[in-house]
């Protein structure tokens, strides 16, 4: 067996018992990067000689009796490129950011060292996490480990394809509108975003910061509870943490959904959603009804203005977050201009992509004088009565289920020049960051293209526990998670 096919309870056990070394681990990521990275291009940087050095370290508190060891010890991870680490540049896949090397960590990255993980690399992404298909990346466009003709998802697609073609052993990203978990369904892993304040900000370069959640993608559902259990918290650096505690989410994975009532809504599971992706969803729901769930067809009906308000209300809170990219203080800085007003544009339009520039100028437009009220203040009404429809499904479900996306990845270049269809693509995920509420992406099906099928399971605030355990309960009675490209098949 691979190590990258084990769980991560399985490494752990197995370093204790010294049948592997930290080492070992580091020299397999780096090598499955070696190996498919040209294929995939999931990773902007990779810090072998920091991973190798702090290896070396953990090996020898390996060898002492007693010593504690981290929640997260010796695993490898990539982290998103907008997540900052200190002393590893984080570019946000921006040439704005091409050579920004932080002086400081964010908070998870802390949370990762003190739990003793080894950071290798930082993943590609949408530029400043904006875009759903990896294509708009300054740098490169990742690719699909189930088919390079294809896209990975993003904004966290070099997350989500590094997970795929097993480059850590866990991997981070942020999710706005489906930044996890819609990457995650089109490569086939598991992607989680908590609850909203369950995870701390601090230290994520800002796109949208009311809709904004960091979370981990993995290959199974248990070393999702694993690593968000290292990551949760609360955070005083952070305006919008919730000081709530942190269940133990391991103990919540007993595999038993018996007497479990599920909403499935019927706006994300009829009209729009392709025929494939549908029937996997409905054969997972009758998997969970012979275990003892129960389900019934729901009706959520304000679901169809989710992604207007959403890109109004995340492009208005983008045009605020980028304004301190001006060339001034750090990142790009245009040398042709006469005067601080002409080097702000030249820079700007130097350093940031076109989409970027589309969701500024659209956010500028909606907050600006004799607009306000018509866009930004309606796309915030429309929020609350997102937020309503989910209150009142819950007052009678436990989770809601339905198609983390409306069908499975599209080709490379298919979507790029149609912004509006490219936006649509995010109905099904949209609405629970609106509603600040956790979700997780797990496998489901593969079409009969060979592109893999995500199924997304929503959970009331803070309840991450359940969504895990009916996660992992689908997950032991079926073999979707198994399932692995051929990049890394053998």
């Amino acid at each position: 067996m691979s190590l990258f096919d084990k769980r991560l309870a399985e490494i752990h056990r197995d370093l204790r018992d010294k049948t592997i070394s930290v080492s070992d681990l580091v020299d397999a990521s780096l090598a499955q990067i070696s190996q498919t990275d040209e294929a995939v291009k999931a990773i902007i940087t990779v810090d072998e000689e920091n991973a190798r050095k702090q290896a070396k370290q953990l090996d020898e508190r390996l060898t002492k009796q007693g010593e504690e060891l981290g929640l997260l010890f010796g695993l490898p991870v990539g982290v998103k490129d907008n997540i900052v680490t200190e002393g590893i540049r984080t570019t946000c896949a921006s040439k704005f950011l091409a050579n920004y090397d932080p002086i400081y960590d964010a908070t998870v990255s802390k949370k990762l060292k003190a739990a003793d993980a080894v950071i290798v690399g930082k993943c590609n992404m949408d530029e400043f996490a904006m875009g759903g298909s990896n294509e708009n990346s300054g740098f490169f466009a990742t690719r699909n480990p189930w088919n390079p003709g294809y896209v990975p998802g993003g904004s966290s697609g070099g997350s989500a394809a590094a997970m795929a073609a097993r480059q850590f052993f866990f991997t981070l990203g942020s999710d706005t509108g489906g930044s996890i978990r819609q990457p995650a369904a089109f490569c086939g892993v598991v992607g989680l975003k908590p609850t909203y304040g369950r995870v701390s900000r601090f230290g994520l370069v800002a796109f949208a910061s009311s809709l904004d959640q960091i979370g981990p993608i993995t290959k199974n559902v248990e070393d999702s509870a694993y690593v968000l259990q290292a990551i949760a918290g609360y955070d005083p650096y952070d305006s919008t943490s919730a000081n709530v505690d942190v269940p133990d989410y391991l103990s919540a994975l007993t595999g038993d959904v018996k007497g479990l009532r599920i909403g499935v809504p019927k706006e994300l599971i009829g009209e729009g959603i392709d025929p494939e992706v549908r029937d996997a969803v409905l054969a997972a729901l009758k998997q969970l009804e012979s275990m003892g769930a129960t389900w019934a067809e729901v009706s959520m009906p304000h679901t169809e203005y989710a992604v207007p308000a959403y890109y109004l209300l995340s492009s208005s809170e983008a045009s605020s977050n980028l304004a301190r990219f001006d060339g001034v203080r750090y990142g790009v800085r245009a040398d042709n201009a006469d005067n601080l007003i002409e080097m702000y544009k030249e820079s700007r339009s130097q350093g940031f992509g076109p989409e970027v520039k589309r969701r500024i100028m659209l956010g500028t437009y909606a907050l600006s004088s004799g607009y306000y009220d018509a866009y930004y203040k309606k796309a915030q009404q429309v929020r609350t009565l997102i937020i309503r429809d989910f209150v009142d499904v819950f007052n009678a479900f436990d989770v809601i289920l339905h198609p983390t996306t409306p069908s499975t990845a599209f080709k490379i270049g298919e979507n790029i020049d149609d912004p509006v269809k490219m936006y649509l693509e995010d109905i099904c995920t949209v609405p629970v960051n609106l509603a600040g509420l956790p979700a997780i992406s797990i496998p489901c099906g593969i079409a009969q293209n060979g592109m893999p099928i995500g199924m997304q399971i929503v959970g009331r605030t803070f309840d991450e526990s359940t969504i895990l355990r009916v996660a992992h309960a689908f997950e032991q009675a079926t073999s979707h998670h198994t399932r692995k490209p051929e990049l890394v098949r053998g």
